[in-house]
């Protein structure tokens, strides 16, 4: 068997989460929004910053909010020296543990400064804000350094006053993980394979049970997979969802289907889209065939389907699901 070309591609996974503060951390975010900074006060007198919602000792919910200062001393920290595009500052800068005036548990911030050798345990710092506060913990852009805080950090703005606007009762949170993949040998060659229009599995020499895509192994058992099976592109509905929800960066508009589907010929399931169907239609042991992109679409991924479609073939009985032939289903 020919060896696969090496396939590798970055990906991006993620969506924006839109959370609610809580009265607590709301209160902490509309402060940061006018340029205030509070804490909470503890069972045992301690102010924490930012404040929690329950006591760390008695795990009583906590009330007592306090306005502590915008300056604080270093207690340690961690220079950065090549940021990421994710960072909060694109120049070398330091992760520190913050003690602000009148807390009495540190804060973790990033803290500007021309030189890793500026830093120190105990040094002081000021909070620099945004110009346009929204009520995020990036309100506050970064510390800065008392003595430098105006050339290294920016001017560090005044106190506001209240905005009048309503209270942060909610936030929308980013959460996106850029990863690269690589296909090892098994799936670099499906990929390969599915860029030709041909689907295959690979079946364990153990117990028989044929996989798609290839995994190189069996779940079941362990051992290695070797033996290529070629598979048509009809299958049974095993099971399904309707998805009535939008779906952040999706460009399928709800509501749709998504199909655990078995192909005949292979024992066990993969997820793909369910279309040219009313969805209420949909249902287990339903005999669908694969719609495919024009052959001048075809890439190294399974959307080279575009999704399957319901066929004129008898239902499947539960009990038959992924024990079919690669002949399919007489009924």
């Amino acid at each position: 068997m020919a060896q696969p070309d090496v396939l590798s591609q970055a990906f991006e996974l993620g969506f924006t989460y839109t959370r609610s503060t809580g009265p607590v951390v709301g209160r902490f975010l509309t402060g940061l929004r006018d340029r205030r900074i509070f804490g909470i006060r503890a069972s045992d007198g301690r102010v924490i910053v930012p404040p929690m919602e329950y006591d760390p000792k008695t795990a009583a919910a906590l009330s007592e909010f306090v306005e502590v200062g915008q300056q604080g001393k270093i207690l340690s920290w961690c220079w950065v020296k090549e940021p990421r595009a994710a960072h909060p500052l694109q120049q070398p800068f330091a992760w520190a543990m913050i003690q602000l005036d009148g807390a009495d548990v540190p804060m973790i911030h990033c803290v500007a400064a021309a030189a890793e050798q500026e830093l120190a345990s105990g040094a002081r710092v000021q909070a620099i804000w945004a110009e346009e506060p929204r009520g995020y913990i990036t309100d506050i852009r970064c510390f800065g350094l008392v003595d430098a805080a105006t050339t290294q950090a920016g001017t560090p703005n005044p106190a506001m006053a209240a905005s009048g606007e309503d209270p942060v009762t909610r936030i929308d949170t980013p959460l996106y993980l850029q990863y690269n993949f690589t296909a090892g040998r098994a799936p670099a060659r499906f990929l390969g394979r599915i860029k030709q229009g041909v689907l295959t599995g690979q079946r364990c020499p153990r117990c028989a049970n044929v996989y798609i895509p290839a995994r190189g192994s069996c779940p079941a058992c362990g051992v290695a997979t070797e033996e290529e099976v070629v598979l048509p592109d009809k299958g049974t509905v095993q099971s399904f969802t309707i998805v009535a929800i939008p779906i952040p960066n999706n460009p399928i508009k709800p509501p749709f289907v998504i199909a655990n589907l078995v192909l005949d010929g292979a024992n066990i399931s993969f997820i793909h889209l369910l279309s040219e169907c009313e969805n209420s239609a949909v249902h287990i042991g339903q005999r669908v065939q694969a719609v495919w992109k024009p052959q001048a679409e075809w890439g190294y991924a399974m959307d080279n389907i575009r999704y399957f479609k319901p066929i004129d073939e008898p239902d499947v009985p539960v009990a038959m699901i992924g024990k079919l032939p690669v002949t399919g289903w007489e009924g």
